[in-house]
């Protein structure tokens, strides 16, 4: 995990899922809503902590968007409403990554804030930084996760239910 990183659930969780995503990615857009029912379901318990996975061909221009949406407050809203436009401006055959400005504006972002603060050195800095954890910790593909440090058996939402489900008993008992 890195200070950079977003976070979702509680700031106290002691089960922390690290997240290596692509906003592109289409299992990662599938595997969003299920990740936000565990997040509920598990309220103070599981924190949730996205890092970035660039793996497709405008990944690196959606985190930018990205990254740039916390200079707006509005992180949280723009990676949901990006992943639900997905199928729109991140079509594998006809990418339209441009699209997302026309976009944007439905959550009240700024796009020439948005444009100004996508330039910014730190963004660049964050990008390079989870291109070169992703690598030393061996991900190859999106979405990997972790929880407390350790990879699920399997990849699919039940085994990594079943590996939240195992550090939750670990860190909080039978409560």
């Amino acid at each position: 995990m890195r200070d950079h990183s977003p976070r979702f659930g509680k700031k106290d969780a002691k089960v922390y899922l690290v997240e290596f995503l692509d906003p592109e990615c289409e299992s990662c857009r599938v595997f969003y809503p299920e990740i936000k029912k565990m997040l509920k379901e598990f309220d103070g318990k599981l924190q949730l902590v996205i890092r970035y996975a660039p793996f497709h061909q405008n990944s690196k221009h959606a985190i930018k968007v990205l990254e740039a949406t916390k200079e707006q407050g509005k992180y949280h809203e723009a990676l949901e409403f990006l992943f639900e436009t997905q199928p729109v401006w991140a079509d594998h055959h006809h990418p339209r990554p441009e699209l997302v400005y026309k976009l944007l504006p439905k959550i009240g972002i700024d796009i020439e804030k948005l444009k100004k603060d996508m330039q910014s050195p730190k963004i660049k800095k964050v990008i390079d930084q989870d291109f070169s954890d992703l690598k030393e910790l061996n991900v190859r593909g999106t979405p990997t996760f972790f929880v407390n440090g350790e990879k699920p058996n399997a990849f699919g939402i039940v085994p990594l239910r079943l590996k939240i489900l195992e550090m939750i008993k670990k860190e909080y008992g039978n409560e």
